[in-house]
């Protein structure tokens, strides 16, 4: 209904200025030009008459009305739509259906929730605009108004950001400035796309929040994911009582690597070196073949004999 707003203003703000000053000239005025003047204003008529049928709000049979197919949303708030509906019974649907014409239906291109409530409410008719979209355009519609009522859980959000990337081949950042985020919140909503499929659906439930899973996101294995998933909702775990949990479960990998047999025998060389400067020492290896030896002092004299000693292993 905003062109009709913008119609109330007049004809005055749709013809071109060079019309309105046409109108003011004197008599004597060229007959040619005011013919061309005159089928140009006809023209911008029937432009608004155009806008004006497209954009009309009508009442449409709600059995001729379907769903958008491809629509992000796909879980439904029971009893919001409960309390939507009664809303509806007690003062109508305020704000119209947008829709698309299909071949013997209606398909809905915004107000999917207003139309499953009206049925509840039991509704025969409801308001809709009619307008045209491309399949790309119905998509990021319904997209971006979802995400600015916050009815997307996140990962329709990241399935919706997905199709747009790889059906309709635009970039991140394009995703992004179309509904209105930074990139990265794009690319991080994203990545929960890499959880496992049972992790995805208990993000879905509400089991766990986005950030238990972007904190599981730093476990590559799909079943130790849904391992600390469950734990999460067993034990009640906070968000950085999760971090602490996967640090804690990545830390063993990494001592893992340095083999046992190579810590023994560093043990020995240790003991070996300490005995002959007669101070504490230190071993770290990187891998087998390289690393660093550390001799510890304790006071300047200390220091001085360990400097003796080497320069009489020199000689």
């Amino acid at each position: 209904m905003a062109t009709k707003r913008g119609l109330g203003k007049g004809l005055d703000m749709l013809i071109p200025t060079e019309l309105q000053k046409s109108k003011g000239k004197k008599e004597g005025s060229n007959s040619k030009t005011d013919q061309t003047s005159s089928e140009k204003v006809k023209e911008v008529i029937k432009e608004v008459e155009v806008i004006k049928e497209v954009e009309k709000e009508i009442k449409l049979d709600i059995n001729l009305i379907e769903p958008n197919r491809e629509q992000p949303r796909k879980q439904f708030d029971e009893d919001a739509l409960i309390e939507l509906s009664e809303s509806i019974v007690q003062v109508g649907i305020i704000q119209p259906l947008v829709v698309q014409k299909r071949e013997g239906y209606y398909e809905i291109i915004a107000g999917e929730r207003r139309w499953r409530a009206a049925r509840m409410a039991g509704l025969k008719e409801v308001p809709v605009i009619i307008r045209e979209y491309s399949n790309k355009e119905i998509l990021e519609i319904a997209l971006i108004e979802n995400i600015q009522r916050e009815n997307l859980n996140p990962i329709e959000e990241a399935m919706a950001y997905k199709k747009l990337i790889e059906e309709f081949h635009l970039k991140q950042d394009e995703v992004a400035e179309r509904v209105s985020k930074s990139r990265t919140a794009v690319t991080n909503v994203m990545r929960l796309l890499k959880l496992d499929e049972r992790v995805q659906q208990m993000l879905i439930d509400d089991m766990i929040s986005s950030g238990h899973a972007r904190a599981i996101l730093g476990l590559e294995d799909p079943n130790q994911q849904y391992k600390v998933a469950i734990k999460i909702v067993d034990e009640r775990l906070s968000v950085r009582d999760t971090e602490r949990l996967i640090k804690t479960l990545l830390k063993p990998e990494a001592e893992e690597q340095k083999p046992k047999k190579l810590d023994f025998l560093y043990k020995e060389i240790e003991e070996k070196i300490k005995n002959i400067v007669g101070t504490k020492v230190s071993i770290k290896a990187k891998d087998k073949d390289k690393g660093k030896i550390e001799l510890e002092y304790y006071s300047q004299e200390e220091l001085e004999r360990i400097i003796e000693l080497f320069e009489h292993i020199q000689k």
